[in-house]
């Protein structure tokens, strides 16, 4: 166990994008998971923070597995290799059900209200962790259509080749832990639980950042 919860950990976080204290950065967390971390770096660092909702697109018969995600913008990315096993109609199914899910997210999370401007802004995106890291590859999709100057993708665990490949597509990664043989985002963390809508309501509700 790295981190006691995502507190500790987005503290953490925090202290290691110490250079953008303050600068004309924009903090974006990827719901429900990584609304606490990203919060503690946006209130760190006294920038504005919002919330960039992107879904995984699971399988019909493994809904904790994923073949990739989709966006709020519709960016879909998908694992090729993954997604051979599945039809064309069974794929659309699935990204038509997460685009729904997505919208209700919009609607309940963020209050139905737009994101905020991205074109020409550093944006950091942030999440509890990356596994398979198909939700942080569409966020990064959606902030490159949008026009964002640059993007920083901040996590406080990745699995390294994980890390390597996201690092390829954002402009940096900052990764506080890359543990050998792992597994699941959750093994790094001593209190672990599937974040609720309500908090992170109560999250929003007290505010975070500038």
């Amino acid at each position: 166990m790295l981190f006691r919860d995502r507190s500790d950990a987005g503290e953490r976080l925090a202290r290691e994008l110490l250079k953008y204290k303050g600068r004309a950065v924009l903090v974006l967390a990827i719901p429900r998971g990584g609304v606490e971390v990203g919060c503690k770096v946006a209130e760190y660092l006294q920038v504005p923070f919002s919330l960039l909702v992107t879904r995984k697109l699971p399988f019909p018969d493994n809904h904790e597995a994923g073949f990739g995600a989709v966006a709020e913008d519709g960016s879909v990315f998908i694992f090729k290799e993954a997604a051979m096993w599945l039809s064309q109609e069974q794929i659309d199914r699935i990204v038509s059900e997460q685009t729904a899910e997505v919208r209700r997210r919009i609607e309940v999370l963020r209050a139905g209200r737009p994101l905020p401007e991205i074109a020409g802004r550093t944006v950091i995106l942030v999440d509890d962790g990356l596994a398979m890291g198909s939700t942080m590859r569409a966020s990064i999709m959606l902030c490159r259509s949008k026009g964002a100057a640059r993007i920083v993708v901040a996590v406080p665990v990745a699995g390294r080749e994980v890390a390597r490949d996201i690092g390829d597509m954002a402009d940096e990664i900052v990764v506080l832990e890359t543990p050998a043989n792992f597994r699941a985002v959750a093994q790094v963390y001593m209190n672990w639980y599937d974040v609720s809508d309500s908090e992170v309501l109560k999250i929003m509700e007290k505010g975070c950042g500038k």
